[in-house]
Order: structure tokens, then sequence, then C-alpha cells
């Protein structure tokens, strides 16, 4: 087990060297629409990459229903493993709508060893997940 303080550098620590290995400027919350963000996920049991919705219900409805629209595009061509929830529940309790892409191997933040392991798999699933946002940005935005 680690101490608090143990776990929050840790987690500094990988967030530190996982800006040095993969140097970019992500979209992440700069996505000019209100509510949509991308996001990098990583504790003591997994990693994934998200696209969250989290406006309010009426204008994430909207965008949810333009990204269903496209889902067999962003599976046949980006992500053939992205999970599309409609409601997803985050740990405070609130509703959002989430497209994420799990990586399917045991992994821990506390685990130097595999870092590697997740900083490639966010690199790689992220740049295309924003391929995909950049190529569809003008159908999903609000009209």
């Amino acid at each position: 087990m680690f101490s608090k303080e143990e776990s929050r550098l840790l987690r500094q620590e990988f967030w530190t060297s996982f800006g040095k290995s993969f140097p970019r400027k992500w979209i992440l919350y700069n996505t000019k629409i209100k509510g949509l963000s991308f996001k990098f996920y990583f504790d003591t049991k997994k990693a994934y990459v998200t696209l969250d919705l989290e406006d309010d219900l009426e204008n994430r409805i909207n965008c949810w229903e333009k990204l269903l629209a496209l889902k067999s595009i962003l599976l046949n061509d980006f992500l053939p493993d992205a999970i599309f929830e409609e409601s997803f529940y985050l740990d405070n309790g609130k509703e959002i709508s989430r497209i994420y892409i799990p990586l399917e191997a045991k992994v821990s933040i506390h685990n130097k060893n595999s870092w590697h392991q997740v900083m490639k798999f966010f690199n790689t699933h992220m740049m295309l997940f924003e391929a995909f946002f950049q190529e569809y940005r003008d159908i999903i935005k609000p009209s």
C-alpha cells in the first residue's frame, strides 16, 4: 500500500513522464464545443481514453445523437474497441455521456512497469480519437 502522499507523487511522476515521452498539444478541453472534452484516465486498476459530454441534458442529447450517427465511422475507421455509454455515472454521482476505449490489460499507476504500455496506449488511441473529432467536428458541434 502507498500513502496518499506517495500515491500523489507517483501520479505526478507518471503524468510528467508521459508529457516528456509524448510531447504533444492535446485537444482535451479545447474542443470549442461546450461540454465536450477528451480525457486520459489511469488509476490503480485501469486506463482508458474518453470523450465526455457533460453539458446540460438538452445539449448533451443533441451532441450524443450526432455522435451516434457517426458511430459506425468511429468504430470502422478509427477505434473499433470504443464503448458508447449514453448514461455514465462519475464517482461523484454526476451523469454524463461517454465514449471510451479501455486498455485491456492489468495495469496500475502505482506499478512503474506498466507505465510505458499505458503511455503508448494513451498516445495511439487519443491521436485516433482526435483525428476522428477533427474530421467530424462540424457535424458534432451544435447547429
